[in-house]
């Protein structure tokens, strides 16, 4: 598609499939990476570091370790963990595609992975990320980048195609046992759901007022994905209880090379 094609759609359906977005060496040093982070993992565990907090375990896995390291659910601010994930965030043939979507000028508000480990990977719940984000309006774009081949038997992400035209709603929490309910909302026509396989180096865009989630990994493959969420400056910082009054987000592209940018709640 040429990039007002990807505009068009997007807009429409709220979502975008781009084959190939990493080669396989690049989606090879990932994988090696993420290796690397659990050990990083257990050693901040292990020393009691604040860090620990940006890793999250499996909440329903039966074993708390897999040869010797902890079994995860997710990794948080990768960006600042990472040099490769870091490199990532600003991949010259992401960036492209997010401009299309979003205008020159990109901010940083997540990074992240999300790990389904082999046999462990629990669901994750419908939802709408924004419904869970301090930022207006709603209209930031979520990169989930397969760094594993995604399949429906190992957790790969579901999607309501055009549900980001349904406005922000509630959800309940979004990590769930294998086995449990994507959502008990009567409300939810799941006949509309549909899976969004994907090869590794594959990746998905979608709308932060998308409706998605994910079934539980149930196979002897890990299903790990790199988690970016960008906004434009047109966004604003909405702070909840107990939330800071300004933030500072990383810059991505544009606003004249800044390498960070401040938003103060208004």
């Amino acid at each position: 598609m040429e990039p007002h094609e990807q505009r068009a759609f997007f807009e429409q359906q709220g979502y975008l499939i781009v084959p190939d977005l990493l080669n396989s060496r690049e989606v090879a040093e990932c994988q090696r990476e993420i290796q690397r982070l659990h050990q990083l993992a257990a050693d901040l565990e292990a020393s009691q570091d604040p860090l620990s907090n940006h890793f999250q375990r499996e909440p329903f896995s039966k074993d708390q370790t897999r040869n010797g390291l902890p079994v995860l659910r997710k990794i948080e601010n990768t960006r600042a963990l990472s040099p490769c994930f870091a490199q990532l965030a600003a991949h010259p043939h992401l960036v492209a595609i997010v401009q299309s979507l979003l205008g020159d000028d990109l901010l940083l508000f997540r990074s992240t992975l999300m790990l389904k480990p082999a046999f462990h990977g629990s669901a994750h719940a419908l939802h709408q990320d924004s419904a869970y984000w301090p930022m207006e309006p709603p209209a930031l774009v979520t990169v989930s980048i397969a760094l594993d081949d995604a399949t429906p038997d190992n957790g790969c992400i579901k999607i309501i195609p055009g549900s980001h035209h349904w406005g922000l709603q509630e959800w309940g929490h979004i990590a769930q046992q294998q086995g449990a309910p994507l959502t008990n909302r009567e409300d939810i026509d799941s006949s509309r759901q549909i899976d969004v396989p994907l090869a590794a180096g594959s990746a998905v865009l979608f709308h932060s007022l998308m409706v998605h989630g994910s079934g539980p990994n149930q196979t002897d493959r890990s299903r790990n994905t790199a988690l970016y969420a960008y906004f434009s400056p047109h966004v604003r910082y909405v702070p909840r209880a107990k939330d800071p009054q300004s933030k500072t987000f990383p810059v991505i592209a544009g606003l004249n090379g800044a390498a960070e940018h401040v938003l103060v709640a208004s």
